[in-house]
């Protein structure tokens, strides 16, 4: 039977984590913080072993890849935008927007995979070379029960590339356009996964950051419509990072709802009982990580279906 939440994960542990000039670009979530880049590292290092530890102790299979030196990746964090795994035992690999970012895939990962009987291999990076991208389950949000995936669509996901991956992986897509504001500053929402969340009975989402009312009409009616509940969350809540959560579940079954602390102290008492009605929630201190990788939980999390 296939598996469409996971029990096991891969995790990339930091060793020169900072802030990212490349992607500070159009992630306007990252804030440079005026501490030494050896201070941050040290503090994101102490959140990432907390956050692995208190993942173990739900019963989470995690598997923990250490960064190098070399070459220099300060986003190794977040693996999940550079590969995603299946159930129907395939590997893809995706096409980032940030140079410095690309450097993130490693062989490494093969390692994993070596005695996988018919492990098929997808690979869209050459796309590249084509200034097109598409950056894993930050651009692509899955409902694997329901073969329906949503891309919220930017300079980081192109609808294009995004359509092959749905004809390749035997999917529905649903397509939009999301704005907010971050410090004045009204632009494209960067990645999918900081608005949306898909979990088996409930969606979290921020519905209003889509403007075209069609789209917003097409992509609530498909959560509603594939048996999920709404949980609608604010503008406020996604700056802190209440879309980027995930669903995994313990060795007995029992699902939990991922999150980080600063994603967790923005819900409100109804949002919390609407979740804890399917799933435990688990949350975490990674704010240092939050704040100068302007990504959260979901980010730092690879699902591992092989």
């Amino acid at each position: 039977m296939k598996e469409f939440i996971t029990n096991k994960i891969l995790m990339v542990r930091p060793i020169a984590f900072g802030y990212n000039e490349e992607t500070g670009k159009d992630n306007l979530y990252q804030i440079k913080e005026n501490n030494s880049a050896d201070a941050i590292e040290k503090s994101a290092e102490k959140e990432f072993d907390a956050f692995v530890e208190k993942l173990r102790g739900a019963t989470i299979d995690v598997i923990v890849l250490q960064d190098t030196l070399t070459p220099h990746t300060p986003d190794s964090i977040f693996p999940n935008n550079w590969f995603s795994t299946h159930s129907n035992n395939t590997l893809i690999l995706y096409p980032m927007y940030a140079e410095n970012r690309r450097l993130e895939r490693t062989d490494k990962i093969l390692e994993f995979v070596k005695d996988r009987e018919n492990l098929k291999i997808v690979d869209f990076t050459e796309n590249e070379k084509r200034d097109k991208f598409l950056e894993g389950t930050g651009s692509i949000c899955l409902d694997r029960k329901n073969k329906i995936a949503y891309a919220n669509i930017s300079k980081r996901t192109n609808k294009k590339l995004f359509n092959e991956f749905c004809e390749t992986m035997g999917y529905r897509g649903v397509t939009f356009s999301g704005f907010q504001t971050i410090n004045g500053q009204k632009a494209p929402i960067y990645h999918t996964n900081v608005m949306l969340t898909i979990a088996e009975n409930f969606a979290i989402v921020f519905l209003n950051a889509v403007e075209d009312e069609k789209e917003r009409a097409v992509l609530k009616d498909s959560i509603i419509n594939s048996g999920k509940e709404l949980i609608e969350i604010s503008e406020e809540q996604t700056k802190h990072f209440l879309g980027n959560t995930i669903e995994l579940k313990k060795t007995n079954g029992d699902k939990i709802l991922v999150m980080s602390k600063t994603a967790y102290e923005a819900l409100t008492e109804e949002q919390k009982n609407i979740i804890e009605k399917y799933d435990e929630i688990l949350y975490a201190d990674i704010y240092t990580i939050e704040t100068n990788g302007g990504g959260s939980a979901r980010c730092m999390i690879a699902e591992w279906f092989l």
